[in-house]
């Protein structure tokens, strides 16, 4: 254990990823404090979980539209400026909401409008977040440095739902104050990373179609990429119920909105944990059954929330949901940087994004949905039985992805 810890502060040592991962945490966990708000606001004002649902859909219209020419501009231009430019513009998002608020909110859309331009803020951030981190660490250092940044954003969705719940008790207006402040520092920290861009991303294409499609024929081609990335968008499309959470901490748990913070902390909580684990201890042997055991667990995870009316039981079951989706996200972001040659990195994160982006934020608008038709329960429920069935035919339709037994070498 001491060896392990040692070559960990080891990968810690390399300034570049040193700004990266505390940028990230910075702004992780300033998204975290502002989705509290954001959320318990909007119920509080108009008591309709379908609101709770357009939240995340403001936010997957742009993303998923502007994903792709995302992914090329992470392909041909610096990486971290791209992702600075992002964070700086959460802190204009997080502006906006501040005076909204301040003017007194006669309407919802003005929060969806800024939420949309989140959004967008997002697809430019996603790939070039993923495209970077590869280069800002040696070979022999990844697998560390892949456990130990997802470990810290966990840390900061531990502490952001919990922190946004407390400052909400002094008004939305102070936590999007705070949300603005947290979203300069992590770009003004991200804006420190240098030469961590290799020469190949430098280079100019033009934006074609077939350079905006060449991400995705990338990765239809590679079934173990395309296998990772559709399962994780089918499972936690079906089994997402955090959108739900204001509704469950409201009316079925009564905790208030420092409750519903400290649910939104618990699946980051297992997450981090686990992170930390990974960090220590990489996984290096049976890839495909961890990913697979990580999505399931996630599933019966998501059944035992829903069924629960205990706090302190619905607690446990968010917190196992989160550390079983730290081991399938951290199988699936190696397998797809390791697989993925640098050049084209940047657009095939662009369409890990997609899934992602559509798995969550889709994810919600689906939740908030079925939350209508059939009533908060019902739906995280049927949500987490359709991650079970998901998981079992995708061991179906990806048998090299599920007999996968070690990472492929760095591309």
């Amino acid at each position: 254990m001491t060896s392990l810890s040692a070559q960990t502060r080891a990968v810690l040592r390399h300034p570049n990823l040193l700004f990266f991962i505390s940028a990230r945490f910075l702004a992780t966990l300033a998204a975290q404090i502002q989705v509290v708000a954001v959320g318990w606001q909007m119920y509080d004002i108009t008591g309709d979980p379908l609101d709770l649902g357009l939240i995340g859909l403001s936010q997957f219209i742009p993303f998923v539209t502007l994903i792709l020419p995302a992914g090329h501009a992470a392909d041909h231009h610096n990486r971290s400026r791209i992702v600075t430019s992002c964070y700086f513009t959460n802190a204009v998002c997080a502006l906006a909401l501040l005076l909204i608020t301040l003017g007194g909110m006669q309407s919802v859309w003005p929060v969806f409008i800024a939420m949309m331009l989140l959004g967008a803020a997002r697809a430019f951030s996603m790939p070039a977040a993923q495209s970077v981190l590869p280069n800002l660490v040696p070979v022999d250092s990844f697998k560390r440095a892949v456990a130990l940044n997802s470990s810290s954003l966990q840390f900061a969705n531990i502490i952001g739902p919990a922190v946004g719940g407390v400052l909400y008790l002094a008004g939305p207006s102070v936590v999007y104050a705070s949300v603005m402040v947290l979203a300069l520092a992590a770009a003004l920290l991200m804006f420190q990373i240098r030469g961590a861009t290799e020469q190949s991303n430098l280079t100019r294409e033009p934006l074609s179609m077939e350079n905006l499609l060449s991400g995705l024929k990338f990765v239809r081609s590679r079934p173990i990429v395309f296998g990772a990335i559709s399962l994780d968008l089918f499972a936690v499309l079906f089994g997402g119920a955090t959108a739900l959470l204001p509704m469950f901490a409201s009316d079925i748990l009564h905790a208030g909105p420092a409750g519903l913070g400290l649910l939104r902390t618990a699946p980051g909580i297992g997450a981090a944990a686990c992170g930390l684990l990974l960090a220590l201890s990489p996984i290096s042997r049976h890839v495909g059954p961890w990913m697979f055991g990580g999505v399931a667990v996630f599933g019966v995870a998501t059944i035992v929330f829903g069924l629960s009316t205990n706090f302190y039981l619905s607690m446990l079951a968010l917190i196992v949901l989160g550390a079983a989706d730290m081991v399938s996200v951290y199988v699936r972001h190696l397998l797809v940087q390791l697989d993925t040659p640098d050049f084209i990195r940047g657009r095939v994160s662009a369409v890990a994004s997609v899934f992602i982006g559509a798995s969550n934020e889709f994810g919600d608008f689906e939740s908030g949905l079925m939350a209508k038709w059939w009533g908060a329960v019902r739906a995280v429920v049927i949500g987490g039985v359709a991650t079970l069935v998901v998981t079992g035919l995708w061991a179906r339709l990806f048998p090299v992805l599920w007999k996968m037994q070690t990472f492929p070498e760095k591309k």
